[in-house]
């Protein structure tokens, strides 16, 4: 379904309703949701408004896991998504976004970055493997 990123349908701050002075404009709509899960490197690259790029992670199965401890960066691979606390079906689908626990050789690591967008899965360490 299209996400729309205007407000010319919503209500004013007093509650009145506002009456649009145009109709929807194509380059509002938004695009659909990059759900990164777990498998093989595979990025999409989309163009954005103003000539930009953006690099969005569709499946990985390497993350750059901070240490606290140490206060290193080691480059690992993913083993499963444990949780995310965003969406159960996510949890269930093996999806990954910022926020969700993944399970490494190192151990428990919770998602920093957000691979929809980012193009990359950074991710600090929360129970070392024991």
């Amino acid at each position: 379904m299209v996400q729309w990123h205007t407000d010319i349908h919503k209500r004013k701050p007093t509650g009145g309703k506002k009456v649009p002075y145009r109709k929807k404009r194509r380059y509002e709509r938004g695009g659909e949701p990059t759900l990164a899960s777990v498998g093989d490197r595979k990025i999409k690259i989309k163009d954005t408004f103003g000539g930009g790029l953006k690099v969005a992670v569709v499946s990985d199965n390497v993350v750059n896991v901070y240490n606290p401890v140490t206060k290193r960066v080691e480059k690992t691979t993913i083993i499963r998504v444990k949780s995310n606390p965003s969406n159960k079906d996510y949890e269930r689908r093996g999806v990954i976004t910022k926020g969700a626990i993944i399970e490494t050789p190192l151990g428990d690591a919770k998602i920093t970055s957000r691979p929809g967008r980012d193009g990359v899965i950074n991710a600090v360490l929360i129970t070392p493997a024991g």
